[in-house]
């Protein structure tokens, strides 16, 4: 464990680079489902508190296929807990087509779900693979390399679809469209995989001081499962409700606000490149802590509809919450040896939080979408407090 430690190793490059490539797919899906949102309420004319069960079905997913996809690796190994991540995802997408042409909110929040337990199935394996893709002194700058990825998928999702669902359009075609592309791309992913060859990893030293403690017992989890928690419900209710604020507060079009969305995305993407690279010099739950205060500021601002300053801090959010999942994750999986696994799939359950904000937040964005972010304000509070803690939580 002396020198400086390498960011990964040869022998896993090709394995690094596929499992990367999975963290922007599922920022696509995750952030079309804000596009959904906005577009069911026009299409389906629902309110903003019953549109944001979209949320609800993707994120909700998690908290049910969290331990099954942990179960289903731990006995099947890393290769096939992908291949059956995929084949969910895939589905899922294919699903959109029956349910535009029974034009069924209900139907479509079954088919995220599906989708979703996909999505839920490949974080549940990619996020401790990445991690032992190398020493673990390093896993944090992985991870966060990874999930900067899923940026570019959160940049992608927003614009495509503004593009193809929100531009003129007033019926679900454009959407089942998308999706049976989405379905196709997933499909062939899946394909490529069953060629792709998993070198045996190993995890980093120390594990034996984990082993001897049960994960119940292992504070710093504990803890970042709870932190994932409210971090994801922050997430799921920020985005669900972007357009909503760019359209109400600011005067915008759905499809330019979608646009809006994709930008503060690109700032995600950018906060995940530089929070990596900030890694190197300041650790990394100091760094959480930080970003969290600056994200309550941010909230606060949002709050008051001060215009375009109000607007640009919405923006912002998304650059401070840049390394907020993957930080807690990585921080949450430290030396927990054999547990990792499990681990993974209780902190992959915590994002529930997405699916339950976004209602919590609908209701108070029926009567002012602004005031609505207050509540993020106390999940980053949890957050901070997390990252100021972790030196004493993960004491042995």
């Amino acid at each position: 464990m002396s020198g400086k430690p390498n960011f990964t190793e040869r022998k896993y490059l090709t394995i690094f680079l596929f499992v990367t490539s999975l963290f922007l797919c599922w920022g696509v899906a995750l952030t079309l489902g804000d596009v959904l949102n906005r577009h069911f309420q026009h299409v389906l004319h629902i309110s903003k508190s019953r549109s944001g069960l979209v949320q609800l079905s993707l994120f909700g997913a998690y908290a049910v296929m969290g331990i099954p996809a942990g179960i289903f690796m731990k006995r099947f190994g890393y290769k096939r807990g992908i291949l059956l991540g995929l084949v969910l995802y895939a589905s899922g997408a294919f699903l959109f087509i029956p349910a535009a042409e029974a034009v069924s909110f209900n139907f479509f929040r079954l088919a995220l779900f599906v989708l979703a337990c996909g999505l839920a199935t490949l974080e549940t394996v990619a996020h401790p693979l990445i991690a032992a893709l190398g020493d673990q002194r390093t896993s944090d700058q992985r991870i966060n390399f990874a999930q900067s990825f899923n940026g570019l998928g959160g940049v992608i999702g927003p614009a495509l679809g503004s593009y193809v669902i929100l531009k003129e359009s007033n019926d679900l075609l454009a959407v089942r469209d998308l999706y049976m592309a989405i379905g196709g791309v997933i499909s062939l992913l899946a394909l490529i995989f069953l060629f792709i060859r998993i070198p045996k990893v190993q995890y980093a030293a120390h594990e034996d001081l984990a082993e001897a403690k049960p994960l119940i017992r292992q504070k710093h989890f504990v803890c970042a499962a709870i932190a994932q928690f409210f971090n994801t419900a922050a997430q799921g209710g920020t985005w669900a409700y972007f357009i909503n604020y760019g359209h109400d507060v600011m005067g915008l079009s759905d499809e330019k606000a979608g646009y809006f969305f994709s930008l503060s995305m690109i700032l995600l993407m950018i906060g995940r490149f530089v929070g990596t690279a900030l890694m190197r010099v300041i650790a990394p739950y100091k760094l959480l802590a930080v970003f969290a205060g600056m994200n309550i500021l941010m909230c606060i601002i949002v709050a008051q509809q001060w215009g375009w300053m109000s607007f640009v801090a919405l923006l912002m959010i998304n650059f401070f919450f840049s390394i907020m999942f993957p930080t807690i994750f990585s921080l949450g999986l430290k030396n927990l040896g054999k547990h990792t696994q499990q681990a993974s799939s209780f902190i992959v359950m915590g994002v529930v939080g997405g699916g339950i904000f976004p209602p919590l937040m609908g209701l108070i964005a029926n009567h002012n979408v602004a005031a609505a972010y207050y509540l993020p304000v106390i999940c980053y509070i949890v957050i901070l407090l997390f990252g100021y803690n972790y030196p004493g939580l993960a004491k042995k």
